[in-house]
């Protein structure tokens, strides 16, 4: 069974996209592939087929695979929280709350639980193909690593780093790395691959020869820029820094960007509606007074967000957006935000005590330790619906008379005042569907195109799969991936 490991010279140099254009090429041609990635940090987040969590990519890349999401893909999920902490989610399920200090110390601990789940999935496989974290050049990262050399060396498993011209200075991010590694962990790595080039490749034929000639590693093409990508889910919050173009006439939904947001992918469906312009607000800015929903996303801290809002002074701007009419939505931790208090008595998130919400939902929460991690789907506001479940605490008050959804059946979800203006859920992906997102357009005067966004996710690997067959030596990749040892 093969393996092949895809690292990086950074965060962001587009990883988690080549491993799923990687998985989606490979099983296009008739093989089993499945996904891997030892240890992330995010706070998106998917529930799996076997009841537990793992990162957003890593279910991407699943789905790129053709197969079911599993925790096995992503054995170790650090999700940061308030207070520089970070909950420790091992085998999709929480083990505990890890700092900095912590974690660098102990995760070489974890590196058996990584392995388990290794061994598990090759066994499953025709081929694996693994995801890296950040960059092997942390050389002070080093000790205890899981995510990049640590495991390639346990595991056995063949790199191929990956460079971002785009950002600049792709030649010294390559031959950097390879100077500073130790000469046991430069010699796990077969080769490189450029990404997000611009333009004719032709151009950067020298630059290509000198990096081979320079690092002594093989090329295995040079990538486009892949417009295809913006189509797929981001687990990276780095990418809320971006700005879409404004879309003339459309209807704007603003999303403030709190400093725990977590699965904000929720937002992906309602980005791609052409009738739509999603507003990503970051701090220092005002919510735009002209929008006609406001929603506030999940968070991995709710007590800490719902300060930072008020520190920003976005509750000001939400409560004027409800005076003058305007739709509000709460998902997961927005939802609680929503109610007239969040009490956290046990210290889960971070010290223990209660906060005043917004108020625009009478509903109040109490977050508890267990955590409720679900597939669910359900119908709300007439339509039927798919999503999952992933949150702490719970929420009662007499909106939750008027649930926003009935679950599974007959299980309510969530609430909405008397008044139908303000709405909260604790279920995620739920607009990726287009009849629910079709009635949430409705709701605030706007149309749906009815795309299906699973349908736009699925067609976006496939052309990502096809750029890379005709730009990488996919051949030689898979070749590589049969130099793999056994563990």
């Amino acid at each position: 069974m093969g393996a092949l490991m895809v690292q990086g010279t950074g965060s962001d140099v587009g990883k988690s996209v080549l491993v799923a254009g990687l998985c989606r090429a490979l099983a296009n041609r008739g093989l089993r592939v499945l996904p891997f990635k030892p240890q992330n940090m995010s706070n998106n987040a998917a529930v799996t087929s076997d009841g537990g969590e793992i990162g957003r990519a890593q279910a991407l890349q699943a789905l790129a695979c053709r197969a079911p999401a599993h925790t096995d893909m992503n054995p170790v999920l650090l999700k940061p929280q308030a207070d520089h902490t970070s909950q420790l989610v091992v085998h999709g399920r929480v083990r505990g709350t890890l700092g900095g200090g912590n974690f660098r110390m102990g995760r070489a601990a974890l590196l058996p639980d990584v392995m388990a789940s290794w061994q598990r999935l090759r066994a499953q496989a025709d081929v694996v193909v693994v995801e890296g974290a950040g960059s092997p050049a942390e050389i002070n990262l080093r000790a205890g690593d899981i995510a990049n050399m640590g495991f390639a060396r346990a595991a056995r498993v063949p790199v191929v780093l990956v460079g971002d011209i785009d950002r600049g200075g792709v030649i010294a991010a390559l031959v950097g790395t390879r100077a500073v590694l130790d000469p046991a962990d430069a010699a796990m790595i077969r080769g490189f691959v450029i990404n997000k080039f611009r333009g004719d490749p032709a151009l950067f034929a020298d630059g290509y020869q000198q990096i081979a000639a320079l690092s002594g590693w093989r090329g295995f093409g040079v990538v486009p820029w892949l417009a295809e990508s913006a189509r797929l889910p981001s687990e990276d919050a780095v990418v809320l820094e971006r700005h879409a173009p404004l879309r003339a006439g459309a209807l704007r939904i603003a999303c403030p960007i709190l400093p725990r947001i977590a699965n904000f992918d929720d937002l992906d469906p309602l980005k791609g509606e052409s009738g739509v312009e999603l507003v990503m607000v970051p701090p220092g800015q005002p919510i735009p007074p002209d929008c006609a929903l406001i929603v506030l996303p999940g968070s991995k801290a709710t007590l800490a967000d719902l300060a930072a809002l008020r520190a920003q002074g976005w509750d000001i701007d939400i409560l004027a957006h409800h005076r003058r009419g305007g739709r509000v939505l709460g998902i997961c931790g927005g939802y609680q935000m929503l109610g007239k208090t969040v009490a956290d008595p046990h210290g889960i998130e971070g010290p223990a005590g209660e906060m005043p919400g917004l108020g625009l939902l009478d509903v109040a929460t109490v977050l508890t330790a267990h955590k409720a991690l679900r597939q669910v789907a359900g119908r709300a506001l007439g339509q039927a619906f798919a999503g999952f479940e992933m949150h702490m605490g719970h929420t009662e008050g007499p909106d939750c008379a008027r649930p926003f959804a009935l679950l599974d059946g007959d299980r309510p979800d969530g609430a909405i005042d008397a008044g139908g203006q303000v709405m909260g859920s604790y279920v995620h992906g739920a607009l990726g569907g287009p009849a629910l997102r079709g009635a949430l357009l409705g709701w605030i005067g706007g149309v749906s195109d009815g795309a299906n966004h699973s349908a736009v996710v699925d067609a976006a690997l496939d052309a990502i799969a096809a750029r890379l067959e005709q730009h990488l030596d996919i051949d030689g990749l898979l070749a590589l991936t049969r130099e793999a040892g056994d563990a």
